[in-house]
This record gives C-alpha cells, structure tokens and sequence, in this order.
C-alpha cells in the first residue's frame, strides 16, 4: 500500500511538473508579426518629382541655419523649378478637387520663394521661408505624401519672443532655420530650439 501511494505522489508531481513547464513555454511563445506591405498610390515618377522639391527644400533650409544667403537662393531656384515639375496630371484620376487645391498651394508657395531670390536681408528672406513651409507643409497631406518621414518642427521666438514659426526636417533633430550657427544675439546658442509638432510618412 505504501508503494502504491509513492507511486502516485510521484506521478501527481511529475503531471503537475509537465504541466507548469508546458504552460510556461506557452507564455513565452510570441506571435510572429505579419510584414507589413504598404501599398503606394502614386507612381514612382509622381512621388520622384515630390521628393526632388523636398531635397531642394531642406538645402534652402539647412542654407537658412548657417545664414548662408547665397546658398540659400541657388537653393531656391531648384526648388522653384521643382515645384513646376510634380506631377499634378496623375492627380485628376483620383479625385479633380484634389488638383485644385494642390495648384492653389503650389501658387501660394511659389509665390512666396521668389522674393527670395531678390532679397539681400535675411530676416526677410527668413519670413518668406516661413510663409512657403506654411504652403508645402498642407500640399503634402493634400497629395497624399508617401515619401520618407518629414518632420514639422516649430521655434516658439523665431522672429522674437513672441513671434513663432514652422518648418519642414527630414531628420527629427531640431537645427533651427530661424535662429541658426550664426545669429547676430544668440551665436549658436538657439540652434536647437524648438520641437516636433508633427510627422509626415506614409504609415
């Protein structure tokens, strides 16, 4: 009888053993995630025209953080030719209300790049710039971006204490258009002010 009794506490311990052992295998087991695939909606030609107004866009602006005024309008002129090469006619297939209102922030941005290139103070130059983020950052939601992410990124004092303004990055660092390497007050002291507002990507 003793026997019998051992034998039966050890098989309870050993089903009660292989059970904890199986459920803690379960616990850890983790389900494999499915890829992702993201499926565009524009040609590689369209979104080949966006992302060379973008690439001309963040020379102006990376222009604008060292106070370089003549890099700042070469820069400009490619982004202006640019903006005149996207691809606006792939838009009317989707939806004609979209290229209306695409055309109308490509004006407005246009409009606001080339006072740029007569400008020799680059507080003014600097204002412009402000007014064609404002315009390009819309565009690319209107559009429909699928490109890299961009950053829209923010300086509670670009123009003084109490005067804001935005701007597009490539990258998540803030170095900061309006205040720069080489502002008359700060030095290079303000380069880093300002935040992330938003992101832009396709998701």
């Amino acid at each position: 009888m003793k026997r019998f009794f051992s034998i039966l506490i050890l098989v309870i311990v050993l089903v009660a053993a292989w059970f904890l052992f199986f459920r803690n295998t379960k616990q850890d087991e983790k389900p494999v995630a499915q890829s992702k695939n993201v499926v565009k909606k524009h040609s590689p030609e369209f979104n080949e025209s966006i992302a060379n107004v973008l690439d001309a866009y963040f020379k102006m602006k990376n222009a604008f953080v060292d106070a370089d005024t003549s890099a700042v309008k070469n820069a400009v002129s490619k982004f202006i030719n640019a903006t005149d090469s996207i691809k606006l006619s792939e838009l009317k297939a989707t939806d004609s209300s979209l290229v209306i209102t695409a055309r109308q922030n490509i004006s407005d941005i246009k409009a606001n790049a080339q006072p740029i290139l007569q400008e020799n103070d680059i507080t003014e130059m600097r204002q412009d710039f402000s007014m064609v983020s404002e315009n390009l950052y819309p565009l690319l939601k209107v559009i429909g971006y699928e490109g890299n992410k961009v950053y829209w990124q923010n300086c509670p004092m670009a123009f003084g204490e109490d005067k804001p303004a935005n701007w597009l990055s490539n990258t998540a660092e803030i170095n900061n258009p309006y205040l720069g390497k080489n502002d008359p007050k700060y030095k290079s002291g303000m380069l880093h002010c300002g935040e992330n507002m938003d992101s832009i990507y396709l998701k």
